[in-house]
């Protein structure tokens, strides 16, 4: 076998068996695991979730996680590995307390994304999917958070920060390396990716009055209910030709009747 180190492929023989967790680790991820298992009919529907328990552990998921997922549910680590790998929100590196995600999908591209995203960059010193010297902040670029109406949309840990700008992002990101208070837009305070990754295993979220903060839709997402409900006022309808009013003209009413 060979090795190539000008393209940093290995050639050789297959990776050893992972290395097990600490028996005092090992044997708490355990009671955590048959909880969440407990809450299936079917053990292998608690892979999800136990993907984000492995992961609050380290802060991503490690080989060690895989197989540890494989041996309590009784699955081969080629099915855990499958599943881990196919949604992004598992990491498969070492990332930061704070992933810092800017959606540049087509609305917030158009709306500043993009943007926002190159002074990230340029301001952290890191490309997409790496992370800051400091362990704090790892930034990447994502699809559609849906939250359209307030692009364009930055998530801390999933958390959402609307409405943002390149000097607004700059305080945000140096706000989280320094330590300060950060305050989502909506929704629950901020906490590490290790502890958003617990929850997000189906741990209740412990920190005071953080569950009643429950983010829910903001003011922009119900317009439309609203105007169904007849709370706020009828948006004025323009005629796409003659800028009038959206009222036909008595004209236009009979030419439909066929009069």
């Amino acid at each position: 076998m060979t090795t190539s180190s000008s393209e940093g492929v290995s050639l050789g023989m297959p990776q050893l068996p992972a290395p097990d967790y600490p028996d005092d680790v090992r044997a708490r991820l355990e009671t955590d695991a048959r909880e969440i298992i407990a809450r299936y009919p079917d053990s292998r529907s608690a892979l999800l979730p136990l993907l984000h328990l492995v992961q609050s552990e380290e802060g991503y998921v490690t080989r060690t996680g895989m197989q540890f997922c494989a041996d309590v549910l009784g699955l081969t680590t080629a099915e855990v590995t499958a599943v881990a790998t196919f949604y992004t929100m598992y990491r498969r590196k070492p990332s930061g307390d704070y992933q810092v995600g800017v959606c540049t999908n087509t609305l917030c591209a158009v709306m500043g994304g993009d943007a926002i995203f190159e002074t990230l960059q340029e301001h952290l010193g890191v490309g997409n999917g790496e992370t800051t010297d400091d362990g704090k902040v790892t930034l990447e670029h994502i699809e559609c958070n849906a939250a359209c109406d307030y692009a364009p949309v930055v998530m801390v840990n999933w958390e959402f920060f609307d409405n943002q700008t390149p000097a607004s992002v700059r305080r945000l990101v140096d706000d989280l390396r320094a330590g300060r208070p950060v305050s989502p837009t909506r929704g629950a305070p901020l906490c590490t990716f290790k502890e958003t990754a617990r929850i997000l295993a189906g741990f209740p979220d412990e920190r005071q009055g953080a569950t009643e903060a429950g983010g829910s839709a903001g003011p922009a997402s119900l317009v439309g209910l609203r105007l169904a409900r007849g709370e706020a006022a009828p948006a004025r309808v323009v005629h796409p030709r003659t800028q009038e009013s959206g009222d036909q003209r008595p004209s236009d009413h009979r030419a439909e009747e066929g009069e």
